[in-house]
């Protein structure tokens, strides 16, 4: 058993690892094309891979205890909990594979009061997390949510521990003053850890994962939810039963459509969303009655590769990169929150910028490695060979530099105030450099949810049987995600539509 639990696990892993560097952009005609052909590729490739990686089609059952739609973080924890509690729960993936948006989560995970931390000598406090986040996301954040959310931080890093999914390298995003951006222990990137460690449990805890799975419809009695009418493989339709549905369904940020319909001003721009993000689980949810909230409120991205449409993330801020304009200099706090570094950058003339950093950056932020991979990253021996790389005047790189240089060691930006991420300087031979331009990241906006995870309808009640959690919902970060708070999202709210869907079936 435990070899072919094994073998489904790097098949898993080996795929995921395939499809981790799609986009979904849309400059123009070619590179649509383009996309279209890598997507078409990649996903005949995973396909074959789904029938051994996940549950076989003939496996799945009229019914069970609770149904999660969509296996990212989100629902993959749901899975564990409502398991852990008793349940008999099962997980449908649109997709080809699992992970969703997860797998493109870079920067970390943010929590606050955490054992590492301790262990790490940093001082943190619920109450500095919340009023942080509160603050970046301009004083809209649904406060009772809020409070819920950062409040269970701590214990969600210790649930991730007990799964042997260890997030314990701390680094900081813009907008937050403390360390408590939590990472896998070699500094990569969060979300295919994440991703392979939830989707290890699943399959050690016997937990039905079926790919290619698209749940069309939550159905309903008597006013209670009672299942789900998904379809298998594009063809067979099948209506399942269930006493409680947890929709994880993920955003809409990769749905050009509802992006244009509440925000047209975004219209053009690139997405780092995987192309799975459309807002399903919204629509399944409105026809139910249930209500949003927050739908315009779609965050931008400031450090997007733009020919992929590939995300750069915040951890490379956060290690001591700075960004420059074409000029060579540097125009404003990398640190800042992420809708003031996007105003910042499309100030500029040409609308994009360079993250600039040393090999120390390059050795503490390993995702840089998968960046190298692809392509992204361009490399100068010295300041001067990499000014002439980016197309830059070197004598005006140099004076950035050596400015800002001078900055860390003073501790004291009095250029543009950055306070944050200072611990280093930018010294270290050769030098890199990343063009990066904003791109739409992440929906704030979603359907309403309570600390219980319930749906509500438009009078403030619960839906009964329905939960969800994650991106799907809306309310939590107000008008601006602080970057790791998504992480810390998917499992502290997964983890509660767990618990609160296994006690809601208990008590039927």
């Amino acid at each position: 058993m435990k070899k072919k639990v094994s073998a489904t696990f790097i098949l898993v892993l080996t795929f995921m690892l395939v499809i981790v560097g799609c986009g979904s952009g849309n400059q123009n005609k070619s590179q649509d094309n383009n996309a279209k052909k890598e997507e078409t590729k990649e996903t005949a490739a995973v396909s074959g891979a789904s029938q051994t990686s996940y549950t076989p089609f003939d496996q799945l059952k009229d019914k069970y205890d609770v149904i999660i739609v969509g296996a990212g973080g989100a629902g993959m924890t749901a899975a564990l909990e409502a398991k852990e509690k008793g349940m008999n729960p099962v997980v449908f993936e649109k997709m080809p594979v699992a992970g969703g948006n997860t797998l493109k989560s870079s920067s970390g995970m943010n929590a606050s009061e955490t054992k590492f931390q301790k262990e790490q000598g940093i001082q943190d406090s619920n109450d500095l997390f919340y009023e942080e986040s509160l603050k970046g996301g301009h004083g809209t954040n649904d406060k009772n949510m809020l409070r819920f959310f950062v409040d269970n931080s701590a214990s969600a890093i210790n649930w991730l521990d007990s799964k042997g999914i260890r997030l314990n390298n701390i680094t900081i995003t813009g907008g937050m003053n403390e360390k408590r951006t939590h990472r896998p222990e070699d500094g990569s990137a969060v979300g295919q850890y994440l991703v392979s460690g939830l989707v290890k449990n699943v399959h050690e805890q016997g937990i039905p994962l079926f790919v290619n799975a698209n749940v069309k419809e939550i159905t309903e009695k008597d006013g209670k939810v009672n299942g789900v009418k998904v379809i298998f493989n594009g063809k067979d339709e099948k209506n399942i039963a269930s006493n409680a549905v947890i929709l994880t369904t993920g955003g809409f940020g990769a749905n050009m459509d509802m992006i244009a319909k509440f925000r047209p001003d975004l219209k053009g721009y690139v997405t780092t969303n995987q192309e799975g993000s459309t807002g399903d689980g919204i629509k399944m949810i409105e026809q139910l009655g249930g209500t949003t909230v927050d739908m315009d409120q779609i965050q931008v991205h400031p450090t997007v590769q733009q020919e992929k449409s590939y995300l750069i993330g915040e951890a490379v801020r956060g290690e001591g990169a700075i960004l420059v304009s074409s000029d060579g200099k540097r125009f404003t706090n990398e640190l800042n929150t992420r809708d003031n570094v996007t105003a910042a950058i499309n100030k500029l003339p040409e609308k994009s910028a360079y993250l600039v950093f040393d090999s120390g950056v390059k050795s503490r932020a390993k995702a840089i490695q998968q960046y190298e991979k692809m392509g992204f990253v361009i490399k100068g021996d010295s300041i001067e060979a990499l000014a002439k790389e980016m197309g830059v005047p070197a004598d005006q790189l140099k004076t950035t530099l050596d400015t800002w240089n001078s900055a860390v060691k003073n501790k004291k930006d009095t250029e543009f105030g950055r306070t944050t991420a200072m611990d280093n300087d930018l010294s270290g031979a050769p030098y890199y450099a990343i063009k990066i331009g904003p791109g739409i990241h992440y929906t704030m906006g979603g359907v309403k949810i309570n600390t219980n995870t319930e749906v509500l309808n438009k009078d403030g009640k619960p839906i009964v049987g329905l939960f969800a959690a994650g991106e799907v919902t809306g309310g939590l970060h107000g008008q601006n995600r602080i970057g790791g708070n998504s992480v810390a999202e998917i499992v502290i709210f997964g983890y509660q539509a767990g618990i609160k869907s296994a006690e809601f079936v208990k008590a039927q």
